[in-house]
């Protein structure tokens, strides 16, 4: 079986990796030093340097895939999600792109093709495991706090960006979207701060970002719901600073006769700046939050950089999750036709469980408590 795997940044690297152990895989992206060292981790996996915007090549590029992952940026992630599905193929995505998958779901559906999207750590697997319970009890209210963290702290920004820059500007700037009393309401990302302690770790700030996507629309039944990002204690200020200075704007101004965007400009000096080192230690940290009328159920994640296998604990919380999804569908778990959110999966046991043990199977561990 053939998996062609579109993006080998520091996620997409892991996908392919752990993919290649039983399937033939392919790897496409626009940079090949992410290429060479893809191939320096495993020569077995097949290589090429592509314009992954080139829409009108897929149908060729992809010609003997039977799966596509994608973990392309954001930015283009919908129509690359567009472009694989006309090619009529199968896909696990995390590339969370601002716009919402479910419109592609008649396109999928007319192609015959499945699509599990928002596949990652969140979000992905907050979804599948709100989608677990919402299959089992009356849910009253779900809470998700999330952050990936380097261990040393180095002033100012006491943050490392395992994605590009451009996707995490994203997070702070898009508003989010929240369920309070049973209405969708939009408040500005990194608003709301509160404080939480961590075992281990210490004192940490979560903020509103847009992180529950589908689950809007998917679970309205759900009075409350919200989802935080988690950053050391500062960060806000510092970003919104930015902000306010219009660091973020992405309207070009013009500087010694050439335009720029400031928010380009921004990424740019960024990317140094929130550069995320080869072997350097991080940490994923997760708290999700299940609530109903008699008990509340609560799933922890810590996990941190591997050195054995130099995988940093973001690539292997949300790849290996990406990578259990695409097992779902090359396995024949699960094989309904269309666009599915995680926690349209996540309500069938057997694939719930199939991605708890293969995460658990390469030490990947949630801990699940009840009160």
């Amino acid at each position: 079986m053939q998996i062609v795997v579109l993006g080998a940044g520091m996620v997409g690297r892991a996908i392919a990796l752990d993919l290649a152990k039983n399937f033939k895989v392919t790897s496409l992206d626009f940079n090949p030093a992410n290429l060479q060292e893809l191939h320096k981790r495993n020569p077995a996996i097949e290589t090429r340097a592509v314009n992954l915007t080139d829409y009108s090549q897929y149908p060729v590029w992809l010609k003997a895939a039977d799966l596509v992952v994608m973990a392309v940026p954001g930015f283009f992630g919908y129509k690359t999600l567009e472009a694989v599905i006309r090619a009529g193929k199968n896909v696990a995505d995390i590339s969370f792109f601002p716009e919402n998958a479910l419109d592609l779901d008649a396109l999928a559906k007319e192609m015959g093709v499945t699509v599990i999207a928002d596949c990652g750590v969140a979000p992905g697997m907050s979804n599948l495991i709100l989608g677990h319970h919402n299959a089992e009890m009356k849910i009253t209210a779900f809470e998700c706090y999330v952050g990936g963290l380097p261990k040393e702290r180095k002033p100012p920004f006491e943050y490392k960006a395992p994605f590009s820059p451009v996707d995490v500007i994203q997070e702070y700037i898009r508003p989010a979207r929240l369920m309070e009393k049973g209405k969708i309401v939009t408040k500005p990302a990194l608003s709301e701060r509160e404080l939480m302690d961590f075992k281990g770790i210490g004192t940490l700030e979560a903020f509103n970002t847009d992180g529950l996507r589908s689950l809007v629309y998917t679970m309205p039944h759900i009075p409350d719901m919200k989802e935080k990002t988690l950053r050391y204690p500062g960060h806000i200020d510092l970003i919104i600073a930015l902000q306010q200075a219009g660091f973020f704007d992405t309207t070009p101004i013009r500087f010694n006769q050439t335009e720029i965007s400031p928010l380009e400009f921004t990424s740019r000096l960024l990317l140094k700046e929130w550069k995320l080192e080869p072997d350097e230690e991080e940490f994923t940290i997760m708290k999700v939050i299940v609530k109903g009328k008699d008990k509340t159920i609560t799933w922890d994640l810590y996990d941190q950089y591997d050195p054995v296998t130099r995988t940093s604990s973001m690539a292997r919380t949300t790849g290996y999750a990406c990578a259990a999804t695409a097992r779902l569908i090359t396995d024949g778990l699960f094989k309904e036709k269309g666009v599915f959110p995680p926690e349209l999966v996540g309500d069938k046991k057997e694939c719930f469980d199939f991605v708890m043990n293969y995460l658990k199977q390469r030490g990947v561990k949630w801990v699940l408590t009840e009160s």
